[in-house]
């Protein structure tokens, strides 16, 4: 039986996140270079199912996201989803989803950053990759090292802007598609099925797809992570977990209709990862606004920055929560005067250290490399949260204020269909090696816990008692 341990007065987060800052945290992460860059290879995939793609992404999503929040808001906890799946599943899992995810936030944080860099080369052609990941990455540091307070407000500016151009594209886009413009036609629909139908590369194209296309969604268990520094953890989980089932349903699958509506799929594919040609690119270049190319890339780069921010910010949340139980080492969880896990930031700075690295070595390769290791961490991560809402479930039943439709029978069927893109993630090309790092990566981590960590694991029962008495101030 582990034992518990009360935490030092200078380990405690701060609850101070609006339900509002809330919502567009979630945001941030979730609708970031997935989206605008990664979009490219699924389409070159399935053509104009991507759609379909998109829409099924969306429902395993919704299901993740709903699971998590359901959890979050009966125990708003520090470690979010980890804490409580070391509670209910078992604490080597806890371990294991808790590593998993910071892992794949870490890389992430790079990853947006590469990204970051790569749109900037469409004004500074020759600027090297590596220049724009340690500027910006200094940028997001100084964002994070504030008040988590600062954070939200800062966070939610960047979303915003984002919000508001995705909106603003998906109106002009329909408007192309069944009104036209001054001096351009409606183009219609024909493109959906144009070049060899719907589905020119049959249905494996749409499984194989999955395996990017669920990139696009990382982030949607943000919801339990920043449920820890909530003011009103009740009602903002649950306020925030219905907006982002909706809004990235809508946004993700309106997207890509517009985008395979308005370009020809094949052309589109050949478009794979470039800035200056990307399909949101062309779509408000037809509209013949001044400069939209420009525009628009600026909107992607504060898109990729959004999501780099929300994530540093994830990754030392979960670096504070590990070493407060004993998962890392125990100087990590000391937070500054103002609530900051500040050692925990500095530890988790390591993804962009990577994608620095990266850049100088293989530029032309860094992106897929990332992507495919941070999707080996999210499968991982999502199967684990899902393992634990079943646990979760049937000791607490409905107790929690907001439900996941359909409880365990759905989770149970999104385990299924993550267990299909798992092996889809082997069957694309140029992912065997990293895929395969990322287990050897997995292997590493249980022999570290069954050597080290088991031996010296708490459970912070004091974390569980005051999320506890911060659900029961809002909820009763």
């Amino acid at each position: 039986m582990a034992s518990t341990v009360a935490q030092p007065a200078d380990s405690h987060l701060k609850r101070s996140l609006s339900h509002g800052q809330m919502t567009m945290i979630v945001l941030g992460s979730a609708l970031g270079t997935g989206l605008f860059l990664g979009s490219g290879s699924a389409i070159t995939l399935t053509g104009p199912a991507i759609i379909l793609s998109y829409a099924i992404g969306s429902m395993i999503a919704a299901v993740i996201g709903g699971a998590a929040g359901e959890m979050a808001v009966r125990y708003p906890v520090r470690g979010g989803f980890g804490s409580i799946a070391t509670r209910y599943l078992s604490p080597y899992a806890g371990f294991l989803t808790r590593w998993a995810y910071w892992t794949a936030t870490c890389i992430i944080t790079g990853l947006e950053l590469v990204a970051v860099s790569s749109y900037l080369t469409y004004w500074w052609p020759q600027l090297p990759l590596w220049v724009g990941i340690v500027v910006f990455g200094l940028l997001i540091l100084a964002l994070n090292i504030r008040s988590v307070k600062h954070f939200g407000a800062t966070e939610f500016l960047l979303s915003s802007v984002k919000v508001f151009a995705l909106v603003a594209f998906i109106l002009v886009g329909l408007c192309l598609i069944f009104f036209g413009v001054p001096g351009h036609e409606a183009t219609g629909t024909a493109n959906l099925v144009n070049d060899g139908g719907f589905m020119p590369n049959g249905f494996d194209s749409v499984w194989l797809s999955l395996a990017i296309v669920m990139f696009s969604f990382g982030g949607i268990e943000m919801i339990s992570i920043s449920a820890a520094e909530a003011q009103d953890p009740a009602r903002s989980v649950r306020t925030s977990a219905k907006a982002m089932m909706w809004r990235l349903a809508t946004f993700y699958v309106l997207s890509m209709f517009i985008v395979a509506s308005l370009v020809p799929w094949q052309t589109a594919a050949a478009l794979d990862g470039t800035i200056a040609t990307s399909p949101f690119v062309m779509v408000f270049a037809e509209v013949g606004v001044p400069a939209a190319a420009s525009i628009t890339n600026f909107v992607v780069l504060v898109a990729a920055l959004s999501a780099a921010n929300a994530n540093l910010y994830a990754s030392s949340r979960l670096m504070h929560s590990m070493a407060g139980d004993r998962m890392a080492p125990h100087a990590l969880a000391q937070v500054s005067s103002t609530g900051i896990p500040v050692r925990a930031m500095m530890v988790s700075l390591s993804g962009i250290v990577l994608a620095v690295i990266l850049a100088v070595v293989l530029p032309t390769a860094a992106f897929g490399v990332m992507i495919t290791l941070v999707m080996v961490c999210a499968l991982t991560v999502w199967v684990l949260i899902l393992l634990a809402y079943i646990a979760f479930k049937r000791v607490e039943g409905n107790s929690s204020a907001f439900r996941l439709w359909g409880g365990r029978l759905t989770a149970g069927a999104a385990i299924l269909a993550l267990f299909a893109i798992w092996v889809a993630l082997f069957r694309l090309n140029n992912n065997v090696l990293p895929a395969t790092v990322g287990v050897v990566y997995f292997v590493l981590l249980t022999i570290l816990y069954f050597a080290i960590i088991k031996h010296q694991l708490t459970v912070d029962e004091e974390a569980f008692s005051e999320a506890r008495q911060a659900a029961g101030h809002t909820e009763g």
